[in-house]
């Protein structure tokens, strides 16, 4: 049987100070004047943010130059808000994230519903550098603040069933106008296999470039699968179940013949109706050639043994 916690009394995103400007001082009292709300002190900030002043590096950063803060917030795929690539972040403006909680059931022995504070608590944030590759042929890397996805699942004790993992976004058509649109089969919903999920690489992320998440990029909390294409990593998670069958997810259910459960970033693995042999950087100028796009996303170290003995054409 689940366990409820019974969630916090909620503080408003809006309320919230950015981490970035409660540690300049000088950019917090300018912040001020416009908004007084913000004069409290670092406990408007929630408690599991409070660290972030001290995070470590995580070892499996890429070396490359991350993209800007503005291109990660300004050209997003997130249909919840909208199917254009600059629809997120103008649509997003007054998504409401707090209060947030997440339902953890299935195959485990300790699930329950969880205040999105009470979920992140345990677990060590650290900063991870991660590329992300998209299918439509562009790509950016993104300075993540996040946490293991393996470290969470464990909390949960999965069962010997436990053969998947499905995540499911929020559902509701007053904050995400995009679900008002058929677009897709709401609610979104992702998965991966159980050791994919408890690979070292998967995070759950919280927040980039050192701050809170913005909400055109996922927030308040949202998966990262870095050596796979972009879709993969579901956005504004409300529900993880574990599974002893395949999820039925989203886009492999929209279009089979397009996007496969797998979905890992293979250049020899065509779209249907574009190339996957080369990636543009968002940022980059047209003029400059396109990079090789590399088997999963360069990640081969920690992942390519998941995948020994299987057809990764069939399985694409």
């Amino acid at each position: 049987m689940a366990i409820l916690i019974r969630k916090k009394p909620g503080i408003k995103s809006s309320e919230i100070t950015p981490k970035s400007v409660y540690l300049d001082r000088r950019k917090f009292m300018k912040h001020s004047l416009a908004t007084s709300v913000l004069l409290a002190t670092d406990a408007m900030l929630p408690a599991w943010a409070k660290k972030w002043p001290d995070l470590a590096d995580s070892k499996y950063s890429t070396k490359d130059t991350p993209s800007t803060f503005e291109e990660i917030t300004t050209y997003n795929n997130f249909y919840e808000f909208g199917t254009g690539k600059e629809d997120p972040a103008k649509n997003a403006v007054n998504f409401d994230a707090k209060p947030w909680s997440i339902t953890v059931e299935g195959e485990c022995s300790k699930p329950g519903t969880f205040d999105l504070e009470d979920f992140i608590q345990p677990y060590a944030l650290q900063d991870y550098i991660y590329r992300l590759r998209c299918v439509e042929g562009w790509s950016m890397v993104i300075p993540w603040v996040g946490f293991s996805l393996a470290d969470m699942l464990k909390t949960f004790e999965p069962n010997s069933k436990a053969k998947y993992v499905e995540f499911t976004t929020l559902y509701d058509k007053s904050r995400m106008p995009g679900q008002k649109r058929r677009v897709l089969n709401w609610p979104y919903v992702e998965g991966l296999r159980i050791d994919e999920a408890m690979n070292e690489l998967p995070i759950m992320a919280v927040g980039l470039y050192g701050d809170m998440l913005p909400n055109q990029n996922g927030a308040p909390i949202r998966l990262v699968v870095p050596w796979k294409y972009g879709f993969k990593s579901i956005k504004s998670i409300v529900k993880i179940r574990f599974t002893e069958t395949q999820p039925k997810t989203t886009w492999n259910e929209a279009a089979p013949k397009e996007y496969g459960f797998y979905s890992n970033v293979n250049p020899d693995v065509d779209h249907p109706r574009w190339s996957q042999k080369k990636e543009r950087r968002i940022g980059e100028p047209f003029w400059k050639p396109k990079i090789d796009t590399v088997l999963f996303n360069g990640y081969g170290d920690q992942v390519a043994h998941l995948y020994q003995g299987m057809d990764l054409v069939k399985n694409f």
